[in-house]
């Protein structure tokens, strides 16, 4: 039988939270796969130990073996400074150069399929048939317009571990004067041009629920990531406008009333 596993990052203490509430989401699928959390050393063991309680396989893992120039391109001053986020505010503890750390999942070739999951997300319905589709499978950026639908969004992905591909990454990630503005995201979609599509709902941003009310489902959502904004964050700007998607992470966090997100209201859409 195949072996696959869900897997995610942490880097630090605030997406050990995050993690916790998408941990508990999976298990509450009732996948039979394997959850695991590939960490990179920044969160305490303590913040941890609650990930082990809840089934989660904790991997170390070390940021990439980039170069003195590599690390000044895409330090955080430099790449908000040069590429400003113009749709929505990262919090504090976003730090561009920690998101490559995410590539080392290609080396954890004892698995032959993981879906590799951001740990600002939560899983609301099983989604164990993405094992069965292709390297390198991501849903569409989609949060604005539908133009977006020509981008992938890398926080949930489908991949094939493979030692070989790891290397080749390593080889292409930090080529003299190579730029990432978009870290890891920029990347994959660089490496892996001809990624092959996954319905928007393994993947529905956050920010579609009040710029594309209209393509919102509950009926058909699988993954809430809450991209920009975090719902842990005491309060942010888009706090109003987000309340029902930010009591849902807050449920799944705590394990209480977690609602059947099928008889969930659809968002209101804009009058004609």
């Amino acid at each position: 039988m195949p072996r696959n596993a869900y897997v995610t990052l942490v880097t630090n203490a605030d997406y050990a939270d995050g993690a916790y509430a998408l941990v508990r989401s999976l298990k509450l699928t009732g996948t039979e796969a394997d959850i695991v959390v590939m960490h990179t050393g920044g969160v305490a063991v303590d913040d941890l130990v609650a990930l082990e309680d809840l089934g989660a396989e904790l991997v170390k893992a070390d940021l990439l073996p980039t170069s003195a120039g590599f690390n000044e391109r895409h330090a955080r001053a430099k790449i908000h400074a040069d590429h400003p986020f113009t749709k929505g505010d990262k919090p504090a503890f976003h730090t561009p150069l920690d998101n490559f750390a995410k590539l080392r999942l290609w080396e954890l070739d004892e698995y032959d399929t993981v879906v590799f999951i951001d740990a600002d997300a939560i899983v609301v319905r099983n989604i164990d048939k993405l094992f069965g589709y292709p390297e390198f499978s991501a849903a569409p950026n989609v949060y604005e317009t539908l133009a977006d639908f020509r981008r992938l969004n890398s926080g949930v992905f489908v991949a094939k571990p493979s030692r070989a591909t790891f290397a080749a990454m390593l080889d292409k990630l930090d080529a003299p004067d190579a730029l990432w503005p978009r870290t890891d995201q920029t990347f994959l979609q660089s490496f892996f041009p001809h990624w092959h599509g996954l319905p928007v709902f393994y993947n529905m941003l956050q920010y579609v629920w009040f710029n594309l009310p209209e393509l919102w489902d509950w009926a058909s959502v699988s993954v809430v990531h809450y991209q920009y904004e975090k719902p842990w964050q005491d309060d942010h700007a888009k706090a109003d406008r987000l309340r029902p998607l930010i009591d849902l992470w807050q449920a799944y966090f705590d394990g209480e009333s977690i609602p059947d997100v099928g008889s969930l209201p659809n968002p209101a859409k804009p009058a004609q």
